[in-house]
């Protein structure tokens, strides 16, 4: 409904800020590490998401399209809920953790706040099945890249971030990955997909 919001921020608290846009304050949640680099009147855009439950409805907003992906991922996995993954994701940054999703690193995700064993194992889980759902619905390609080691491992935790496969490959056809490990390529990969 609504996509993302560009105005001034009016009010900032702990958990949220007050954005004013075009004369309507819209009050958003966010994550600790998004609030820590925002000021009272900044020009800001934003990305949100909006939730609708029965006794609530809640605006929240991220400073990155890969955070909101993220977000999104995060509220589909049984048992997590948006103020669990709120804190999930300010406490580790969106690549960090997709990776951490896609390498079955259980103990990386322990150390989340109100993450334990079982949770850890379930988002791992109901995570990659998503990818390998994403990865059905794009289809075969002729051109597929055969892409080994750290690269597919990068190429996954991407498409954890709402990226298509199609245009990873193109960013990872210009990127000399030699060396690199799974992180450095996936900071690469941001730099040329922004």
């Amino acid at each position: 409904m609504i996509n993302h919001l560009k105005g001034t921020i009016e009010i900032k608290k702990d958990s949220y800020i007050v954005i004013d846009v075009n004369g309507v304050g819209y009050k958003v949640s966010m994550t600790d590490t998004s609030l820590q680099n925002l000021n009272l009147n900044d020009a800001i855009k934003i990305f949100t998401y909006l939730r609708i439950s029965e006794d609530d409805i809640n605006l929240y907003g991220f400073l990155s399209y890969e955070e909101l992906s993220m977000f999104e991922l995060l509220i589909s996995v049984g048992g997590i809920g948006s103020k669990s993954a709120l804190k999930i994701l300010s406490n580790i940054m969106p690549s960090k953790f997709a990776l951490a999703v896609i390498t079955n690193d259980v103990d990386t995700l322990k150390k989340l706040p109100g993450i334990g064993a079982k949770t850890a194992q379930r988002i791992i889980l109901e995570l990659k099945d998503k990818i390998k759902m994403s990865e059905q619905e794009a289809g075969q390609d002729e051109n597929i890249i055969q892409i080994q080691g750290n690269a597919k491992d990068a190429k996954d935790a991407l498409q954890v971030l709402g990226y298509t496969r199609k245009d990873v490959e193109k960013v990872l056809e210009k990127i000399d990955i030699s060396g690199l490990s799974v992180e450095e390529i996936i900071k690469q990969c941001l730099k040329n997909l922004s």
